[in-house]
């Protein structure tokens, strides 16, 4: 018996949900308690001391007392004392107030009697959710059924990253070759979801894997080329000094530029391919010649705003960085020239030329995919 095309979309979102709830229960491997006895728990501030905390600069040094009634069992209700401590780095401080809802760590005596607590941070769990919830709201308002599978495909992403992705790279293993398949997965996975099982997915998927296998060529050609280190990424130095020696930086950063780039090629990817999908429905004798200078046409006014979004998506994450750099006056030339700078230019360059290329790909796989029964023509 011949299954449906919707039978097959339904067992594609079966499965995929069944990988999910299978990426959800693993562990990763690294589920360790920071202390054999130690608790986290949610709990609210009653009150703070503030008699050992002082002002140095725009900082807040020292110690702050703070009187906690946690929240969560099996002490629930229990007031505590916890300790604050600040080490004059507001990228990491916080200075609590009554009232404020926080996460508390509580170390434990053998007979199960708290020893002392250590302030973590403000409690946001909470709020995250709730802004995930409107998120996922307005997808499902706005989408349909179509933003439940968008849905199921945000959070395969997240699994397959947190679950996948970080744990191996940890183990050691080739950095470039886990975010490949986590990629080409995520790719895969994202398109079908998207747009089904259609030959507009196939065809950005093809075009996608394309385009990823050259970003990320480019990604370990460049890093050799520009001379650049894979340190330069934020708490990456920490790793090594965590005990996780056998991570290689700079593969790392191969593999976080080739990640970061192969979203907005699939997204490219599927414009294009809809797009010509749609031109190949309205005229179905649309010439192999056609189609491919119509996805060339679509192409070049989309790469122009992608492009642009992508610059400005690094430089947001940039900016106090180059702000330092003007307010100290440093000269142009340094600061094109130092290695933090020219890795990301490296990073913003290499997704710019990915998506370029999305553009003749797509429309190159699009035209020999819609237009079989003319063959005989050629692309120039």
């Amino acid at each position: 018996m011949k299954i449906t095309l919707a039978v097959r979309e339904h067992i594609l979102i079966v499965g995929l949900l069944i990988l999910a709830l299978i990426l959800f229960v693993i562990p990763t491997g690294f589920e360790r308690e920071l202390y054999s006895n130690a608790l986290g728990t949610k709990a609210r501030v009653v009150a703070v001391n503030n008699s050992n905390l002082f002002k140095k600069g725009v900082v807040n040094m020292g110690e702050q007392v703070v009187t906690v009634r946690l929240l969560s069992s099996p002490y629930k209700q229990k007031e505590i004392d916890a300790v604050n401590l600040l080490g004059g780095k507001m990228e990491f401080d916080t200075v609590y107030q009554e009232g404020d809802l926080a996460w508390v760590l509580v170390e434990r005596a053998e007979d199960g009697e708290i020893i002392f607590a250590n302030m973590v941070s403000l409690y946001r769990v909470s709020k995250e959710l709730q802004l995930l919830g409107l998120f996922a709201l307005l997808l499902v308002l706005v989408s349909g059924r179509k933003g439940l599978r968008t849905l199921l495909s945000f959070t395969l992403a997240f699994l397959l990253i947190w679950k996948i992705l970080i744990p191996l790279c940890l183990k050691g293993y080739e950095p470039i070759f886990v975010a490949l398949l986590v990629g080409a997965v995520l790719t895969v996975s994202c398109l079908l979801l998207v747009a089904g099982l259609t030959r507009k997915a196939y065809c950005a998927i093809a075009s996608s894997l394309l385009c990823s296998l050259v970003t990320c060529l480019l990604a370990m050609v460049g890093t050799s080329y520009f001379s650049i280190h894979g340190a330069v990424m934020s708490w990456s130095e920490s790793l090594l000094f965590a005990g996780f020696e056998q991570v290689n930086l700079t593969k790392l950063l191969q593999a976080a530029i080739y990640l970061s780039c192969s979203g907005a090629i699939l997204d490219l990817a599927i414009d294009i391919s809809a797009a010509l999908d749609e031109v190949h429905l309205h005229n179905p004798q649309v010439t192999r010649r056609q189609l491919f200078a119509s996805g060339m046409h679509i192409g070049q006014s989309v790469v122009g705003s992608q492009t642009t979004t992508l610059l400005l998506a690094y430089l947001g994450s940039y900016l106090t960085i180059m702000m330092v750099y003007m307010a100290q006056g440093t000269p142009l030339m340094s600061i094109l020239n130092s290695q933090s700078v020219a890795s990301e230019i490296l990073h913003t360059l290499i997704g710019c030329i990915g998506l370029v290329l999305v553009s003749p790909l797509t429309s190159m796989v699009c035209s020999y995919a819609y237009t079989q029964k003319h063959a005989s023509e050629k692309v120039s």
